[in-house]
């Protein structure tokens, strides 16, 4: 890829204007000696014959060959999709068992051809989607642990020694950090167990073969803290068990994101499917209510509480859409804007005021090259011509 961009910019950028001529470059990826992804050249020829002045801009071909993609860039995949000999990934044949999956997991998650068509194109095998595999492996282990040992696989909470497990959360150990993460290893019973572990993998597998382990781990733990603290704040008689904070900040990230994008989702039956999940993880809360305020057996404390389901359904609804809603785009990015739109809580603390005033270590910005110079002035006039 390197000796291509070079390529690009010696022979058809001898001036360093900062553009390449439709022509010559069509000419050039058509013809150079070297293998390019099938993929990736297609999106390039897609890219320039779209462009209505007659030159594309370096740079933009640059990020692509980096496997970045710009606005611009979708912009004129958008208007060049035409040039795309397959527009429906749907009329791929000959796939292998792995590679259909990948399309269903595509048009499962992602709302636009192109980025299903990238996607599909651009996935591979490793690393394997292991974060939600390994949490639910996890669960099912700690938890036929204690049905072992306390011999009751319903309703465990119950019994005095689960209660007094280093891994329950109550408001009242808080001072111990580990159980502000710990508790989603532990569950009420069989059937709380069942209905994460199948979403976990029903819908955070697949959004993790899509976004990657980074995105999704950030989502369910983020889910999984927020459930622990609002219960501190909102019902600090109760303990806390179960990764449903994270698991309901996975489904409500993604129910919302096919909300928003309700034309572009090629899922079949989706109104009927987002009816069913809406109605299971209704039922699911108001379970979980009916167990704290009217436990059907007597018992020697309060149940657990079920602020974790809403705290990670607000958490997957404001910080999953946003790190959702593209795929390809920084993650720092995203979380950064997400944080600004926050209060800080700093504000708060009696020494924000202090805080506020400590110098902001100024960096230097790096000095650019006559080259880099002349591109983005021919990018501005290119603009300024749009």
């Amino acid at each position: 890829m390197c000796c291509f961009s070079l390529s690009v910019g010696v022979q058809l950028d001898p001036e360093q204007t900062g553009f390449i001529a439709v022509e010559n470059f069509t000419s050039l990826a058509e013809h150079h000696e070297l293998q390019l992804d099938p993929s990736k050249l297609e999106m390039l020829l897609a890219l320039v014959q779209s462009n209505e002045h007659g030159h594309v801009c370096y740079q933009e071909l640059i990020e692509l060959l980096n496997s970045k993609r710009s606005s611009s860039f979708r912009r004129a995949i958008a208007n060049g999709r035409r040039t795309l000999q397959r527009e429906i990934l749907l009329d791929e044949t000959g796939l292998g068992v792995y590679k259909r999956f990948v399309r269903y997991v595509a048009y499962e998650i992602l709302p636009c051809e192109t980025d299903r068509r990238w996607y599909f194109h651009q996935n591979r095998i490793c690393p394997p989607p292991v974060f939600m595999a390994i949490i639910t492996i996890v669960q099912i282990i700690v938890f036929m642990c204690y049905g072992v040992m306390l011999n009751k696989w319903v309703l465990q909470t119950y019994q005095p020694d689960f209660m007094k497990s280093p891994l329950v959360y109550h408001p009242g150990h808080r001072a111990q950090i580990w159980r502000f993460f710990s508790y989603m290893f532990m569950h009420v019973g069989l059937e709380q167990l069942g209905f994460n572990a199948l979403l976990q993998l029903m819908i955070g597998v697949p959004l993790e073969m899509v976004h990657g382990i980074l995105r999704i781990s950030l989502l369910y733990m983020a889910g999984v803290v927020a459930g622990s603290l609002t219960v501190s704040i909102t019902d600090m008689r109760a303990p806390v068990v179960g990764g449903s904070g994270g698991v309901y900040a996975l489904c409500s990230a993604h129910l919302a994101n096919v909300v928003m994008n309700w034309a572009g989702m090629k899922c079949p039956y989706k109104l009927l499917r987002m009816i069913l999940a809406l109605v299971c993880m209704s039922s699911e809360v108001g379970r979980a209510v009916w167990l704290r305020f009217s436990p059907p057996l007597p018992s020697s404390g309060p149940q657990p509480s079920f602020m974790a389901h809403l705290s990670g359904a607000v958490v997957g609804i404001s910080m999953g859409l946003l790190i959702l809603r593209s795929y390809e785009e920084s993650l720092h990015k995203q979380c950064s804007w997400w944080v600004m739109t926050r209060p800080p809580p700093l504000m708060t603390h009696p020494l924000a005021g202090a805080e506020s005033h400590a110098p902001c270590p100024i960096q230097a910005r790096p000095r650019s090259t006559p080259l880099d110079q002349q591109r983005r002035k021919g990018c501005k006039n290119m603009e300024g011509v749009k």
